[in-house]
């Protein structure tokens, strides 16, 4: 796997959940909170997914985190999502082409559902392979946001890690190691509630986990000066206490050593 140092090189870059606005963008191809022109120096990732992204809108809580921590590169994105999409589906949606040929982009994330089933890996294996030749054409790095199971299969995490995984090498691409970072965040403690309601998409905690993981992937920073709440650009506030936030801390930069590229 590939080193974090190297990622950086690349870039350049030397239990209460409180939700006081449902955010997201509800489909389509959107701009989000980050619309209009990139400031300068920006890291410009375009998300490629469904509501696994864009559900508490994980982007808009990536931003709103690197923001607090004062990154050198601020981060702007977009998202590209629709309910239920695999990225077949996106393949042949002129709105997520427009999305990509629409900027110039440094990391395209792309989602999907679980795809735990061996066909399903074949599928995200596949897809990820087409798009990433569409990607680096436009000098971007490919990268896959590893998601996970129900609730009611959780004894699929290790296919979901697989299917990721091998999509991401199949890529050389970067892995940002969500569903791994699950995991190990409930070894600590089962009882965290990473789950929403349906017991599919992510809780707001879950939600937080996520974007530690993409933030820690991507800048090298103290993520313990991370404030005790975070207001997504988009208005979702997350307040975690001390001790849960700093337990999310620990199983965001484990993933990201052990199994992240």
């Amino acid at each position: 796997m590939s080193g974090v140092s190297d990622l950086r090189k690349w870039l350049g870059l030397a239990v209460l959940v409180g939700l006081t606005r449902a955010a997201g963008c509800l489909g389509g191809t959107a701009a989000g909170p980050d619309a209009g022109e990139p400031p300068p120096g920006a890291l410009r990732v375009l998300f490629i997914g469904n509501s696994l992204t864009y559900v508490n809108d994980l982007p808009a809580l990536v931003g709103a985190m690197a923001d607090s921590l004062g990154v050198s590169r601020p981060f702007w994105s977009r998202t590209a999502a629709q309910p239920d999409y695999a990225l077949e589906d996106h393949w042949t949606d002129q709105r997520t082409r427009d999305a990509l040929s629409g900027s110039t982009w440094d990391i395209v994330a792309m989602q999907q559902g679980p795809s735990s089933l061996p066909e399903n890996q074949a599928n995200l294996r596949e897809w990820s392979v087409r798009w990433a030749e569409l990607i680096r054409s436009g000098q971007a790095l490919p990268s896959l946001y590893m998601v996970w199971p129900e609730s009611a299969r959780r004894s699929a995490f290790a296919a979901v890690s697989e299917a990721y995984t091998t999509a991401a090498e199949a890529v050389d691409g970067i892995l940002f190691p969500v569903g791994r970072a699950w995991l190990i965040a409930w070894a600590a403690d089962p009882a965290l509630p990473l789950y929403g309601p349906d017991g599919f998409h992510p809780s707001g905690m879950g939600t937080y986990l996520a974007a530690l993981v993409i933030v820690d992937r991507l800048y090298e920073v103290e993520l313990e000066r991370l404030p005790a709440s975070v207001r997504g650009r988009s208005g979702l506030v997350i307040s975690l206490p001390d001790a849960t936030r700093a337990l999310l801390i620990s199983a965001a930069r484990e993933a990201n050593r052990d199994w992240g590229r």
